[in-house]
């Protein structure tokens, strides 16, 4: 894509209004563009709505995933000044916590599993805090008595996402983005290889650039050619909220444990994470899954027995072939010119919202590709000349 003059911006038309779209669409609204977004349900009520909010740059890095870790690192480091940008344009809280995050082994083989962990993280320079049950329990006193090791990471944070939601939806509409809600988009319009807009129900709206970031759903737009559609599938996760004492709660910093992981909100309630389940698209919450997170959660915190369930959930995370996220122009021989993408995010969706945003953005209106989001190219996925079907994703 060549370079654009301020008097040259495109027109854009973003799929899919998650916390990923309207933050690519506040960014290029602030830029001048005339850019709308297009949500087949309510803005930000998809997996933007159903996450935890964990910032996990550092606790989530595993082996293989290095060049993953440094895009996520990118973005830990951006969240700060984001929140504070984005506070600032939609006059609303965000909630950006930064207590830490302990991840715990309440026996034996936990403890060797998470010293594993703990020394793959330091020797690729995660900053990371070992201490004992002892320690563990001097900063969260409600942890289970017999815990026997925990690891402390100061740089992994929280987000309250659904106020994130809510704050990304005013500062677009602010900035003079166009939010086009309950419209689905039944398919991609182009003509010569090129996009020429988008196919609504009862409409076709024109469109110099497309971004594709229609989250789980986005393998599922029609009129992409074979090599241009995403291998993103749906990674079904239940999830429940228990209601604590907001003034004497149980837990204040995000905790991991073997089997689930705990964020705890200002508002007293309690997340509890998450199932991954590879069921497409069943919205069913089911006995077995809410077993799986009510257990989890006791063994590590015993106290939660006398607490209200407050919500259950079920959400579907957009996980691709490789599970890390498709970033920027579709450059393959057999796609389509102007298609950007911003998808496949999987668990991380909240975390690389910064990173995401600004490196889009910066395509679209410099021609551009941040070295960072390079590894993330759907090229990635080509194989003599053909994309991994989402049946073999």
């Amino acid at each position: 894509m060549e370079r654009r003059t301020t008097t040259d911006r495109p027109t854009i038309a973003i799929i899919g209004a998650g916390v990923i779209g309207l933050g690519i669409g506040w960014r290029l609204a602030q830029a001048g563009c005339r850019v709308a977004v297009y949500e087949r349900g309510e803005a930000g009520k998809g997996a933007s709505w159903a996450a935890a909010g964990m910032l996990a740059a550092g606790v989530e890095t595993e082996p293989g995933e290095l060049a993953l870790h440094a895009l996520n690192r990118a973005s830990q480091l951006a969240w700060p000044g984001f929140a504070a940008e984005l506070e600032a344009a939609s006059g609303q809280s965000v909630e950006l916590r930064q207590e830490g995050t302990l991840m715990v082994a309440l026996n034996r083989d936990d403890a060797a599993q998470l010293r594993y962990t703990y020394d793959f993280q330091r020797n690729h320079g995660i900053a990371l805090e070992w201490l004992s049950g002892a320690a563990a329990r001097q900063r969260e006193p409600f942890l289970h008595p017999n815990l026997a090791a925990a690891v402390y990471c100061a740089g992994d944070h929280q987000v309250e996402n659904r106020k994130l939601v809510r704050a990304l939806r005013a500062a677009f509409l602010a900035a003079g983005g166009a939010l086009h809600e309950h419209k689905a988009v039944s398919a991609i319009e182009s003509h010569n290889g090129k996009v020429t807009g988008l196919r609504l129900e009862d409409e076709t709206v024109a469109a110099d650039v497309v971004v594709l970031a229609a989250g789980a759903w986005s393998g599922e737009i029609a009129g992409l050619p074979p090599l241009a559609r995403p291998p993103v599938r749906p990674i079904k996760g239940q999830m429940l909220s228990l209601r604590m004492d907001p003034a004497a709660p149980l837990l204040r910093h995000v905790v991991w444990t073997p089997r689930v992981y705990l964020v705890p909100r200002s508002d007293g309630r309690l997340i509890v994470g998450a199932t991954s389940e590879e069921r497409g698209f069943d919205g069913n919450l089911t006995a077995g899954g809410v077993f799986s997170l009510l257990e989890g959660v006791w063994r590590a915190l015993p106290g939660v027995e006398e607490l209200p369930i407050d919500e259950m959930w079920v959400g579907f995370r957009p996980g691709s072939r490789d599970d890390a996220p498709v970033l920027g122009p579709a450059q393959s021989e057999g796609t389509l010119d102007g298609l950007v993408y911003a998808t496949g995010h999987h668990r991380n969706g909240i975390l690389l919202t910064p990173v995401t945003a600004d490196a889009v953005a910066r395509y679209i209106l410099d021609g551009e590709i941040a070295e960072v989001i390079r590894p993330f190219a759907m090229a990635r996925f080509a194989v003599k000349g053909k994309v991994a079907s989402k049946e073999k994703a």
